[in-house]
């Protein structure tokens, strides 16, 4: 994602991505304004759950899940590796310090799953559907 406003500032040697950045309408595929703060992290890591990790070169091999990658595993390799790799890809942001309270559920070959999400501007209930 490419913030827009702001600087990147540092503090100590890590950089603190500023967090204004575009509103996206998923729905209608349109960016509608810009958004900050709560919402911004919010929007931030409903995208990062739905890129694949790799899959694009304008994000680095940091960004985005490898969940695609569990297709046609076992149920209990898939609920290890899920736990795993959402914790691991939500918290590359630095306003994301945690992901709690994670609760997954397969059926067939869709898993579910409902996470809290601990950022420095609140938390909030993740949610994400792959198959698997």
């Amino acid at each position: 994602m490419i913030p827009i406003g702001g600087q990147v500032t540092t503090d100590s040697n890590e950089a603190q991505v500023p967090s204004l950045t575009w509103k996206l309408d998923f729905d209608r595929g349109k960016v509608v304004g810009k958004t900050d703060g709560f919402d911004a992290v919010k929007q931030a890591a409903y995208k990062i759950l739905q890129t694949d990790r790799f899959a694009y070169l304008i994000y680095d091999a940091n960004y985005g899940s490898e969940m695609a990658g569990l297709i046609g595993k076992s149920p209990l390799l898939v609920e290890s590796e899920l736990h795993r790799q959402i914790r691991e890809a939500l918290i590359e942001d630095d306003r994301i310090h945690d992901v709690s309270d994670m609760t997954i559920s397969i059926e067939g070959d869709v898993a579910s799953v409902v996470f809290t999400v601990v950022s420095i501007f609140g938390n909030f209930e993740g949610e994400v559907t792959t198959y698997v």
